[in-house]
């Protein structure tokens, strides 16, 4: 099986890279250094599993996990960790594989054994507890590959029926993701206009009216108009004198 190895200390990843050498069934494709470049290089290498850190800078092993799940053919995943016994409870109860730093050889041979895909639900769960922050890009499909888009080139985001439309001001995504958790997770950036939609408050130009009379959202660098709901419009003005 490949492993590609994911952690931004090089002790750490040169001691699991020394661990998995005298394992049998198990070679080693790659490694990297921060969640970003761990998408960029499962994309590229295909690893049957991730040796994944959990505390990294900018996009943590969980986030990177979240997205991993979300591709095709996903790899498994092994959480490695330094947390404290009380954030170790947390993976046990929703089953996440972890291996505890500094990892003995006997319990990585028994991760990789029992690897598995975790599902999106205690991945959310496990961010709620124990990452209070909301993300700093959102991965996105396109054209058959991952993209990672910042939060801060985002103008909207607009449900129809199961899916999200995130608009930048070069182009459309769609994501998987609720509209709800969206709202809640990016509350302090976004405020909502309608039941069917999220605006940036940075992209935020003006008021207006579309053809049929309607009150609408301009944006600063895209031509669209995103209708504002009545319920909505007091508050929407409010912000904007502000």
């Amino acid at each position: 099986m490949n492993v590609l190895i994911v952690d931004d200390e090089l002790l750490a990843r040169q001691r699991l890279r020394k661990m998995l050498s005298t394992t049998t069934g198990y070679q080693i494709i790659g490694e990297a250094e921060t969640g970003e470049d761990a998408l960029r290089k499962i994309q590229a290498y295909h690893p049957d599993v991730v040796l994944l850190d959990i505390r990294m800078p900018g996009m943590d092993g969980i986030e990177a996990a979240s997205y991993i799940n979300r591709m095709d053919k996903p790899p498994a995943i092994i959480f490695t960790t330094a947390f404290s016994d009380h954030a170790l409870s947390a993976f046990e109860t929703h089953a996440i594989d972890y291996l505890l730093k500094p990892i003995k050889q006997s319990r990585l041979e028994a991760a990789l054994d029992a690897a598995k895909r975790m599902n999106k639900a205690q991945l959310s769960q496990l961010r709620e507890k124990e990452f209070g922050n909301s993300r700093k890009k959102i991965c996105v499909k396109s054209r058959g590959t991952l993209e990672l888009i910042p939060i801060d080139e985002i103008a909207y985001f607009k449900a129809d029926q199961k899916y999200v439309t995130l608009r930048t001001a070069e182009q459309e995504y769609l994501i998987e993701e609720s509209l709800k958790a969206l709202e809640e997770e990016f509350i302090h950036l976004f405020v909502r206009i309608h039941r069917n939609a999220l605006v940036a408050l940075h992209m935020m130009h003006g008021l207006t009216k579309n053809h049929d009379g309607h009150p609408c959202i301009s944006f600063k660098d895209i031509d669209d108009l995103l209708e504002i709901s009545r319920r909505h419009l007091p508050f929407i003005r409010k912000k904007l004198r502000t």
